[in-house]
């Protein structure tokens, strides 16, 4: 399956007149495949604040799913940006949940996508941090992650 969503992405990319150096294509524990896409100009596929990169996920997850037959779990990266992205949210998730720990109060992170709230609730549910919970509060763009004592 990682050649043939290496194929289809590599396609989509030359298609699209972009250049590229490289595509990786990694199967993950859970089943999911993560890709990377290595470029000189990582910037052009990115877009502002991911945009063009998710959507082009979307895209590739549809070209998949109508090539293979089978819904696939995607995601799309690019000279791991949205990796660093994570390992940064992360850091701060982890300092700011230290925090609550120590002051037994609560603390909201900033606003932030679905994607990176589901990876902090989900880092946050390690046993390091079984004192805290977590909730999603806001509406749309403003929506939140807050890190609470339990009681």
């Amino acid at each position: 399956m990682e050649a043939r969503i290496k194929r289809i992405v590599s396609e989509f990319l030359v298609h699209l007149g972009i250049d590229f150096t490289d595509v990786d294509v990694e199967k993950l524990e859970d089943g999911s495949f993560r890709i990377n896409i290595t470029s000189e100009d990582p910037s052009l596929l990115i877009g502002h604040h991911g945009e063009n990169l998710k959507a082009m996920q979307s895209i590739v997850k549809v070209m998949v799913y109508k090539q293979a037959g089978q819904e696939i779990s995607i995601s799309m990266d690019v000279d791991n940006y949205r990796q660093r992205q994570e390992e940064n949210v992360l850091t701060i998730a982890s300092q700011k949940a230290e925090e609550v720990l120590s002051t037994r109060g609560q603390v909201a992170l900033p606003p932030m996508s679905p994607y990176f709230r589901r990876i902090v609730h989900l880092h946050l549910m390690k046993d390091e941090y079984k004192g805290l919970v977590t909730e999603s509060m806001g509406e749309g763009d403003y929506r939140q992650v807050v890190i609470k004592y339990k009681k």
